[in-house]
C-alpha cells in the first residue's frame, strides 16, 4: 500500500458499521477504503505511513469502551485522534439460502453486537449457541463460504442488502432501538483540529502508584479547573495484576485555558501520560463553562500573580566585572 492523503482505513470487512462511520468523514466515499482484519493491523498502517488515517470503534452505548481499541491506542508508536462519529446500529439476523429461523443452532456475530442482541435472541431462539466472529460483517459472509461451522449470523442491513447469497430471517433485533456506537477516525501526529467550543480530548494516563487516594488525586486535576469527564475506564497494562492506566475523555480541547492547566497538573503527576488529541464532538453540545474557569479568568489570576512578584533581575553582561568581594 502506498500513503496518501485520500487512503483510509477501518475495521473490515467492507458492509460493516466502521465503514459507515467512514463514510461519514467528507472525502471518504471518493477516497481508496481499505479493510483491515483487526484494529492493531489498522492502526499499525497508520503508524507506518501506508495509509493517512483509520476509523476504529472505541464505545457503544450499550457495552461501553471497545477495548481492542482502548488497549491498541494506548500502546505503540503516538497516534491522534482527529474526529469521531456517531452511528446509530440496528441488526438484523442473516442465513443461507434455505434456512428457516426454527433450523439455527449456532450463531455467529461479534462480541459487541451479540451482547446488544441477547434479549431477543432468549425470546425468540433460546437454545441457540453463540459462535464468536472477528465483525458482524466477516460472520455474515462467512454463511457464504463451504463447511460454516455456525446457521446464522448477527450483521448490520447494509451487508444483507449487498450480498444476495444472504437471506433476512429476522429485523431489528437489537434490545435497544437507540443503540450508538461511537467511532474515531485516528491519524499520525500533526496540526491539531482547531478549537470549535464544543470540543473533547482523549488521554491515556497510566496510575505512576497503587495507594489510597492516587485516582482521586488524578481526578482532581480536572474536577478543581472545571473540566467534565464524559468517559473514564480501567484497563490492565498487561505488565503484571494491579498495574492500570486510564482511559479518559474530558470536555474541552488542550488549546482552551482549564484544560491546558489540567493537563500540565496531570503530567506532573503521571509524566508517562499519553495526549491522543482535541478533537470536535460528534454532537457539537459545548459543555457549559463556569465564570471561574473560562480563559479570561485564567489569564487574570496569571496577570495578577505575575504583578505580585517581583521584576526578574536582569543578567550581567558578558565581559561586564564581576562585583566587589565584601
Amino acid at each position: 500500500m502506498s500513503a496518501s492523503s485520500s487512503t483510509y482505513a477501518f475495521l473490515g470487512p467492507r458492509g460493516t458499521f466502521t465503514e459507515a462511520a467512514l463514510l461519514q468523514v467528507p472525502d471518504a466515499a471518493q477516497a481508496t477504503r481499505v479493510p483491515a482484519s483487526n484494529v492493531n493491523a489498522a492502526l499499525d498502517w497508520v503508524r507506518d505511513g501506508s495509509v493517512h488515517a483509520a476509523m476504529v470503534p472505541i464505545e457503544n452505548s450499550v457495552e461501553g469502551g471497545v477495548t481492542a481499541t482502548l488497549d491498541a491506542i494506548a500502546g505503540g508508536g503516538e497516534l491522534r485522534i482527529i474526529r469521531e462519529v456517531l452511528v446509530p446500529i440496528s441488526f438484523v439476523l442473516v442465513a443461507g439460502p434455505g434456512v428457516r429461523l426454527a433450523d439455527v443452532r449456532r450463531v455467529s456475530t461479534h462480541g459487541h453486537a451479540w451482547a446488544q442482541c441477547r434479549l431477543w435472541m432468549d425470546a425468540n431462539i433460546p437454545s441457540a449457541e453463540y459462535v464468536p466472529g472477528p465483525s458482524t460483517a466477516a460472520s455474515a459472509l462467512g454463511l457464504l463460504g463451504e463447511d460454516c461451522l455456525y446457521d446464522a449470523a448477527i450483521c448490520a442491513p447494509l451487508v444483507a442488502r449487498e450480498q444476495p447469497g444472504l437471506s433476512v430471517l429476522a429485523e431489528d433485533i437489537g434490545d435497544n432501538p437507540d443503540a450508538v456506537t461511537r467511532f474515531i477516525l485516528v491519524s499520525r501526529p500533526g496540526v491539531l483540529p482547531p478549537r470549535t467550543g464544543a470540543d473533547k480530548t482523549t488521554l491515556v494516563v497510566p496510575l505512576p502508584e497503587d495507594r489510597p487516594g492516587a485516582l482521586m488525586e488524578i481526578l482532581d486535576q480536572f474536577a478543581s479547573r472545571g473540566v467534565n469527564l464524559s468517559r473514564i475506564e480501567s484497563r490492565p497494562t498487561g505488565q503484571y495484576l494491579g498495574d492500570y492506566f486510564f482511559s479518559i475523555d474530558a470536555d474541552g480541547h488542550v488549546g482552551d485555558e482549564r484544560m491546558a492547566d489540567a493537563l500540565a497538573g496531570i503530567h506532573r503527576i503521571s509524566p508517562a501520560t499519553r495526549f491522543l488529541g482535541s478533537y470536535p464532538r460528534a454532537d457539537m453540545q459545548a459543555a457549559p463553562v463556569e465564570p471561574h474557569t473560562a480563559d479570561q479568568a485564567f489569564q487574570a489570576a496569571r496577570a495578577w500573580v505575575a504583578g505580585i512578584l517581583p521584576p526578574a533581575a536582569e543578567p550581567a553582561e558578558s565581559g561586564s566585572p564581576a562585583s566587589p568581594k565584601a
